[in-house]
């Protein structure tokens, strides 16, 4: 049951990512007053002034794939962080060739590299948790971690 509940959360994560990375119609970031207004923000203290529209994109698709790690770090179990991150890896390549045809989209090498820093953040993650369960005398082992 629980297998199921993640195969489905997974497939909703996956559309999400699709909409979000393929819509055709992408949201101008330029009309969006609350990120120009944090932006100008960082630019006026010392301290986060080099943080720009690049680095916040860039960051945001590290954040976006961290969870594409995590699903797939789960559902494949431990042993096998390696096809998680193939297939993070795999998804990524997939959305950056696709938007090479899609005029209101811009593929960016830099996405390639933030996006699988995300899965491998994501998959770390699991790996981090499922060391601590194991490393507790009490824990119980589990299937899929």
């Amino acid at each position: 049951m629980l297998h199921r509940v993640l195969l489905a959360v997974t497939a909703a994560y996956l559309l999400v990512v699709a909409w979000i990375t393929l819509n055709p119609f992408p949201a101008d970031p330029h009309r969006n007053t609350l990120l120009d207004g944090l932006l100008a923000t960082f630019a006026s203290t010392q301290l986060l002034a080099w943080v720009d529209y690049d680095v916040v994109e860039f960051t945001a698709n590290i954040l976006l794939f961290v969870p594409m790690g995590v699903l797939f770090a789960v559902l494949l179990g431990r042993w096998r962080w390696w096809l998680a991150f193939a297939l993070g890896a795999a998804a990524t390549l997939t959305i950056e060739f696709v938007q090479l045809f899609l005029p209101a989209r811009v593929s960016d090498p830099r996405d390639l590299l933030a996006n699988a820093l995300g899965t491998v953040i994501g998959i770390a993650l699991v790996a981090v948790v499922a060391g601590g369960r194991r490393s507790r005398p009490d824990a119980t082992p589990s299937r899929g971690l």
